[in-house]
């Protein structure tokens, strides 16, 4: 697998996203209330408007982003919500596990106590990975487990 790095994006900058997620079936994946084509405004003012929500991309050897997360703030600042999260797909099979190692460290950088996320029933991959990270399940309901992980 090509060494893959973890970049804060503290510029905020959602031209990578944009790149990543230019395939309607992606971005529907991600976030299906968004629109098509990808547009970073409607991100700014409607999913990632929060001051406090911080985001980060996964690049891999050669500088080129291949995968995204969000963290938002949860039910208080010690709880941070996972969402938005995803991997290039030339980069799947593996890469899953690094990203929820990523995904707590930035949580704890961030001062958070514990992670929440939604994830889908019909992705078992992504459930996997959740659960052997150490998420518990809380509940299904419309097709989504909500799971949590206290962090250390």
């Amino acid at each position: 697998m090509t060494d893959l790095n973890l970049r804060r994006n503290t510029g905020r900058d959602l031209a990578p996203l944009a790149g990543l997620l230019a395939d309607p079936d992606d971005l529907a994946l991600v976030n299906p209330s968004a629109r098509h084509p990808f547009d970073p405004e409607e991100w700014h003012q409607k999913w990632l408007q929060d001051l406090d929500d911080e985001s980060f991309y996964l690049v891999d050897g050669a500088g080129r982003e291949v995968g995204f997360f969000a963290l938002r703030v949860g039910v208080g600042p010690e709880v941070r919500h996972l969402t938005y999260v995803f991997v290039a797909e030339e980069m799947r099979g593996g890469t899953g596990h690094l990203m929820a190692r990523w995904i707590e460290d930035a949580a704890r950088d961030l001062g958070a106590l514990t992670i929440t996320l939604k994830c889908e029933l019909d992705n078992p991959a992504a459930l996997r990975v959740y659960e052997a990270a150490g998420f518990e399940e809380l509940s299904r309901r419309g097709g989504m487990a909500t799971m949590r992980k206290d962090l250390d």
